[in-house]
């Protein structure tokens, strides 16, 4: 079997057993009515304070949640699992199949907008390791290590009550303290299913993900048919203006899919 098929069937199998994975997690993290089973941070005093809607705050208790469900999948799966070893590393977590084969996993959140679409999400940096495929800087393993790149996506809805942060509880008030977030979606998608053809935020060197929730959930971005050969030539040499200016070029050389895929016809 030619490497490609068996890195494909390989990747398939863990999206397949990923998917099946995160049809458990809303009984994990939620009530029956869909509130989020935090309520706050307790002190020694058994103080209770209520929980910033920061979506990195939001992000790593998730992820400390659902730990120990995907521990539980792995081992059962024969999969070993490796933690990024500081919080810029990527990926969050990598697992390893018996064969020695590694997968990425990254876990993001992001919160709805509305009925069809999110705040977006940042996939990770197209600069750094992800052009020095053989580097260890700010990576568990080299990126051409990998043999797949996966998003755990969390999407959630915040609460329309106005929370006093500076307010504490007692362990009485329990029931009566608000989630600050509610009615998860979770979704495994590889990251350039969901990829778009642009930055995520500002001026940082992050991808950007689609924000349509059908789209997202589904993995149909810009690169979904085009594959991930094209999304990683795509973002392997995108510049930003910035980038253009510094190695004397007065315009990067696309800026979307569509004049890429015209530059790339100028180059043949």
């Amino acid at each position: 079997m030619p490497v490609s098929d068996n890195r494909t069937k390989r990747k398939e199998k863990l999206k397949k057993q990923l998917t099946k994975l995160v049809t458990s997690f809303n009984s994990a993290v939620s009530t029956k009515d869909g509130d989020w089973i935090i309520k706050g941070f307790i002190d020694i005093a058994r103080n209770i304070y209520t929980i910033s809607v920061d979506t990195k705050v939001i992000s790593k208790i998730m992820e400390l949640l659902l730990f120990p469900n995907i521990c539980r999948f792995a081992q059962e799966n024969s999969y070993k699992i490796i933690l990024c070893k500081e919080q810029n590393f990527y990926p969050d977590m990598t697992l390893i199949d018996d064969n020695n084969n590694k997968f990425a996993v990254d876990l993001k959140s992001t919160y709805r907008r509305n009925e069809k679409r999110v705040n977006g999400m940042t996939l990770g940096a197209f600069t750094g390791y992800f052009r020095d495929r053989n580097s260890t800087k700010n990576i568990t393993f080299p990126y051409d290590e990998y043999v797949g790149h996966f998003v755990l996506g969390v999407i959630y809805s915040r609460t329309d009550e106005v929370l006093d942060e500076r307010k504490t509880y007692q362990l009485d008030d329990l029931k009566n303290i608000t989630s600050v977030i509610r009615n998860f979606d979770f979704f495994i998608q590889e990251k350039y299913e969901i990829a778009i053809d642009r930055p995520g935020s500002g001026n940082t060197k992050n991808i950007g993900s689609i924000t349509q929730i059908d789209r997202l959930i589904h993995g149909r971005g810009p690169f979904a048919e085009l594959g991930e050969d094209v999304y990683d030539d795509y973002w392997m040499y995108y510049l930003t203006k910035d980038m253009a200016k510094a190695i004397d070029l007065p315009n990067a050389p696309y800026k979307n899919l569509r004049e890429y895929i015209e530059y790339k016809k100028l180059k043949r």
